[in-house]
C-alpha cells in the first residue's frame, strides 16, 4: 500500500485548503490522476480507499481534493460551494493540480482528471474549461448539462419539492441563472475538448 498524507495547498484567491495525496514513496515529477468526490456536498476522508492505493499501485500520484462545497469543514465552507458548480470549485481542482505541477510532484504533460457523480461533473468541466490542463478524463455518472439535471430534478420531484430546493441552490436558478448555467455545462462546449474522454454510466 503506498501512504497518504494531507497536502495544504491556497486557491488562487487565497483560501486555504488541502487534498489527500496518495502515491508510492520517492521524489520528482510522475503522472497524475486528480480524483475530485461526488456530491459535490461530501468529502474524502483520510484512509484506504481502494480506487486511489489501485492508482497509486500503477505510478499514479493520486489527488482527492476536499473543494469549496464538501461537506465536514463547517457550514461556511460548504456554503461557498452554493452556485459555484464550474467556477470555484473547479478553480479549487484547478489550483491543485498546479500546486503538485509547482512543487515537482507531477508531471504537467501527464494529468488525468477521473471522478463520479459531482466528480464526473467536474471532469467533463476540466477538459471543457481548461482544456489544457488534462490529457484525458474519466466521467462516471457525472452531469453534463446543469440545466438539464434541474428540469429533471423539477420534473421528477416537483416545483415545491425540498429535492428540487436543494439542486437549485446547489446549482443555480434555471431562470435567473440561465446564461451562467449555460456556460458551466460541459455538454455544450465539447467542442473545447482535446484529450480523450471515457463516459461510465
Amino acid at each position: 500500500l503506498s501512504p497518504t498524507e494531507v497536502v495544504s495547498y491556497a486557491s488562487r484567491d487565497g483560501t486555504k485548503l488541502w487534498a489527500y495525496v496518495t502515491a508510492k514513496p520517492g521524489s520528482g515529477a510522475r503522472p497524475m490522476v486528480m480524483m475530485p468526490h461526488g456530491g459535490p456536498e461530501s468529502r474524502d476522508y483520510y484512509g484506504f480507499d481502494a480506487f486511489a492505493q489501485f492508482l497509486a499501485s500503477q505510478g499514479y500520484v493520486v489527488v482527492q481534493p476536499n473543494f469549496r462545497g464538501s461537506s465536514g469543514f463547517g457550514g461556511d465552507f460548504t456554503l461557498a460551494g452554493r452556485g459555484q458548480w464550474g467556477l470555484r470549485m473547479q478553480d479549487d481542482i484547478s489550483d491543485a493540480v498546479k500546486h503538485m505541477v509547482d512543487t515537482g510532484q507531477a508531471d504537467p504533460k501527464r494529468v488525468c482528471i477521473v471522478g463520479g457523480s459531482y466528480g464526473g461533473y467536474a471532469a467533463l468541466a476540466g477538459v471543457t474549461l481548461t482544456p489544457d490542463l488534462y490529457r484525458c478524463a474519466v466521467s462516471i455518472a457525472g452531469v453534463s448539462d446543469l440545466l438539464d439535471i434541474l428540469s429533471s430534478e423539477r420534473r421528477d420531484s416537483g416545483t415545491n419539492s425540498n429535492v428540487y430546493y436543494y439542486w437549485r441552490d446547489s446549482i443555480g436558478d434555471p431562470d435567473a441563472d440561465r446564461t451562467a448555467l449555460a456556460a458551466a455545462s460541459p455538454r455544450k462546449m465539447a467542442a473545447a475538448v482535446k484529450a480523450p474522454v471515457l463516459l461510465i454510466h
